[in-house]
């Protein structure tokens, strides 16, 4: 059984219910799954690596900023080594903006460039998620699920 950490922010209730139906896909699999808010729970940066993956949530603020929330745990990954963990990166995000979606980019980047195994879709929406988003989101995780038991099996 594999560790599977899920952290996310969410300002207008839009990244939560993405957060919502990747919890429920997560029920499906015989992991242990831990969800944490960035703004509800303390987030120890290194705790990420007692996970086999980890799944991140945020929306991207109106200048294309991380949330505020989100801030201190993205600045402390930077020396971190995430080589065998499974990563993926969800989040809402608003058209009317310039900046669209930057923050799930932004975090999906500095992932991978620590090593992580990224799951390829990284999920932005605008605003609320439809049902076709919501499936993406499931299939986020069947894909996180697949990565972790090919790394179990080398």
């Amino acid at each position: 059984m594999s560790k599977i950490l899920m952290l996310y922010t969410s300002l207008t209730g839009n990244t939560e219910l993405m957060a919502e139906a990747i919890r429920k896909q997560l029920e499906q699999y015989d992991h242990q799954v831990v969800t944490k808010s960035f703004e509800d729970d303390e987030i120890e940066t290194k705790e990420i690596l007692d996970y086999d993956a980890i799944l991140i949530g945020v929306y991207t603020w109106i200048d294309g900023d991380l949330p505020f929330e989100a801030e201190d745990f993205y600045d402390e990954l930077y020396d971190m080594d995430l080589k065998g963990k499974v990563c993926g990166v969800f989040g809402s995000a608003d058209t009317s903006y310039e900046q669209y979606g930057t923050a799930v980019g932004m975090f999906y980047e500095q992932l991978e460039t620590l090593g992580a195994s990224m799951v390829p879709d990284r999920i932005i929406v605008d605003l609320e998620p439809d049902l076709d988003e919501l499936e993406r989101c499931k299939k986020l995780v069947d894909t996180a699920c697949e990565m972790i038991g090919q790394k179990s099996e080398m």
